[in-house]
């Protein structure tokens, strides 16, 4: 009988120890940041400045190492982190492409397979125009494409993807019909726009940023509720905040945001994904955040947990619903 009361009084303290040590989860080696898309790209920037602000705040004792897995719109960094079940060693950073891909192609991944950890920050959508454009609003430019259909050209970043899925949504809510145009991503569509060969773009501030400023381009609506915050023009006469919502200027969109996220692989321990969301959301607080949202011209929105689901739950179903319209989703 004592024999069994030791032997249950030492269970005991293991379990109170290992419980412990669970709920203080660290990382005892290097964490590798996997970016699920190719280097300098929107989502490997995302990746970097988090792990400079971790660096110099030392949010973490562990160093941080960042792999670029972009192939196949990022379906790469996805299917390694798939992989690495159980392995809370591999933080993955993308956008909504996590848990839409899988619709749009056969993959071998699914979004069950990864583990939501945060979404940090929005991607804005704005409808972009030549500069040389004789149009100057987004409402005289609809006119136009309506009036010619399948003559203007829309750019944006892959195919079936958020890109092409806004421009699905604009041709619903104002009857028009562009031809879509995809390019290996938002850098190139800012380009070609520039350069003339196509009519418009619905790229996000920072893709399209440096041409405007070289007065290239020129930014017709932002897809958001309301207008950009304020902050230094861009160009001689116009900032962020002069630009219309597209709304008021006559596309019944309400709004259209991407989210930045991070992911971890399934099946690790849920004190790993607190430890990660602590930390994320302190780096989400420091001023280099701040200047990092500022000069990209996002809008800095930390969800983690149960506003985390909601959100990817409400978005998912969102886009499915314009997957199904055009007949994308495989099955």
């Amino acid at each position: 009988m004592l024999k069994k009361t030791s032997w249950l009084i030492a269970t005991a303290i293991a379990v109170t120890f290992a419980g412990g040590a669970q709920a203080d989860w660290k990382p005892t080696k290097t964490v590798e940041f996997v970016v699920t898309s190719s280097p300098g790209g929107g989502t490997d920037n995302f990746a970097r400045v988090v792990q400079s602000i971790i660096s110099k705040y030392k949010l973490m004792d562990q160093s941080v190492i960042v792999t670029n897995k972009g192939g196949g719109s990022g379906a790469e960094g996805f299917v390694y982190t798939k992989v690495a079940a159980g392995d809370p060693y591999k933080l993955t950073f993308g956008t909504n492409n996590a848990y839409l891909l899988p619709y749009v192609a056969k993959l071998a991944y699914k979004a069950d397979d990864l583990t939501p950890v945060a979404a940090m920050a929005l991607d804005e959508f704005l409808l972009w125009v030549n500069a040389d454009s004789p149009y100057k609003d987004a409402k005289s430019y609809i006119e136009a494409v309506k009036a010619k259909p399948e003559t203007f050209k829309m750019g944006g970043s892959q195919s079936k993807d958020t890109d092409q899925t806004l421009t699905s949504l604009i041709q619903d809510a104002v009857g028009a019909k562009f031809i879509y145009v995809p390019f290996q991503g938002g850098g190139a569509a800012g380009v070609q726009l520039a350069g003339g060969h196509i009519d418009s773009n619905t790229n996000n501030p920072n893709e399209n940023v440096g041409q405007w400023k070289a007065g290239t381009v020129t930014p017709l609506c932002v897809f958001s509720p309301t207008r950009l915050p304020e902050g230094p023009k861009v160009t001689a006469a116009m900032g962020w905040s002069d630009i219309p919502t597209c709304k008021e200027a006559g596309i019944p969109i309400d709004q259209f945001q991407m989210p930045r996220t991070v992911w971890l692989p399934g099946g690790v321990p849920s004190e790993a994904v607190a430890f990660y969301v602590d930390v994320l959301k302190k780096a989400s607080e420091t001023p280099e955040w701040k200047e990092y949202i500022e000069r990209t011209s996002q809008t800095s929105r930390f969800l983690a947990g149960a506003d985390l689901k909601s959100f990817i739950s409400s978005d998912d179903a969102k886009n499915r619903k314009v997957f199904e319209k055009e007949g994308w989703v495989v099955h």
